[in-house]
């Protein structure tokens, strides 16, 4: 039986469909309740004809061709891997969403835009004074977030916030980079940068943010539980209007040109009260908020 059923997945996939043509081609990276909320916000947004495409459900997923054969208006990638799925779709117009990559020299192209996956700089920034915190640290790598800690030095200075900046190539330098951080820094800010921030890498993080007692602020909330003291985490819901926003202007004629890479206009502040407790810091505000990053 689940043969058949694999093989019935298979063919609907590959065999060009008789359905009518379509406004959006949903080419999702896996089943995810992240990615479901940012479609819920999506289809709240725009009312449009779509076909959704979960690459996990496939060993493999030609989207060349299924873009050639449907011809849909446009494409939505959801994650990374959908993101590298549609490298080779040159034509037609693609959003991507909750894709680091999207930051990525190497992904640009004249019909790619989106939204990225880092919130302005502005709301770490507040929140690091809320906790009296001067000296910042930063782990990074260049190539993935040289862009946005430019950003980043402005905004400090006008904060009096000092970056204490630590490069790394690769993973494996950001122990020693995290050790020369005691005794220097009041707070240690985690950017989504892949090279920075692993699996791998995330308990060396917590581990020194518990030994020199400085409190994590962090980009997601599934970091709370291991030990960050804050988080700023993306608004998917609103993520997903963004997006719909930007595909409404591309269906009624915007060319892409136009609409060029956003960031996030809201996240959602959370806190970890032991973990802040524990520190020592009190914060002005202890209630999950949204915070509209563009402020």
């Amino acid at each position: 039986m689940r043969y058949f059923i694999h093989l019935i997945a298979i063919l609907a996939l590959f065999l060009p469909t008789l359905a009518e043509a379509y406004d959006v081609l949903i080419v999702q990276s896996s089943r995810n309740s992240a990615y479901e909320e940012v479609l819920k916000g999506f289809r709240n947004t725009l009312r449009s004809s779509e076909r959704l495409i979960v690459l996990t459900d496939y060993a493999e997923a030609d989207i060349v061709r299924i873009v050639r054969e449907d011809q849909p208006r446009l494409v939505l990638a959801l994650g990374d891997r959908a993101l590298k799925a549609t490298k080779n779709v040159r034509q037609t117009p693609i959003i991507a969403m909750m894709a680091l990559g999207i930051h990525d020299k190497s992904s640009a192209r004249t019909n790619l835009t989106g939204v990225g996956m880092y919130i302005a700089p502005r709301p770490y920034l507040n929140l690091c004074q809320n906790m009296n915190a001067k000296r910042v640290g930063v782990i990074y790598n260049a190539a993935k977030s040289e862009w946005y800690l430019r950003q980043a030095r402005q905004e400090a200075r006008r904060q009096n916030i000092e970056l204490v900046l630590r490069e790394v190539s690769s993973p494996k330098e950001t122990l020693s980079q995290l050790s020369s951080m005691a005794g220097v820094v009041d707070a240690v800010w985690m950017l989504p940068d892949s090279v920075a921030i692993t699996r791998e890498t995330l308990e060396a993080y917590m581990r020194f943010s518990h030994e020199n007692r400085i409190p994590l602020v962090s980009f997601a909330d599934a970091y709370l539980g291991l030990g960050a003291a804050a988080a700023l985490e993306l608004d998917r819901l609103d993520l997903g209007r963004q997006a719909g926003e930007m595909a409404s202007a591309l269906l009624n004629g915007t060319s892409v040109s136009k609409l060029p890479l956003s960031q996030p206009r809201r996240a959602v502040y959370k806190t970890n009260r032991s973990v802040l407790k524990n520190l020592g810091v009190i914060l002005d505000q202890t209630e999950t908020i949204n915070i509209s990053s563009s402020e």
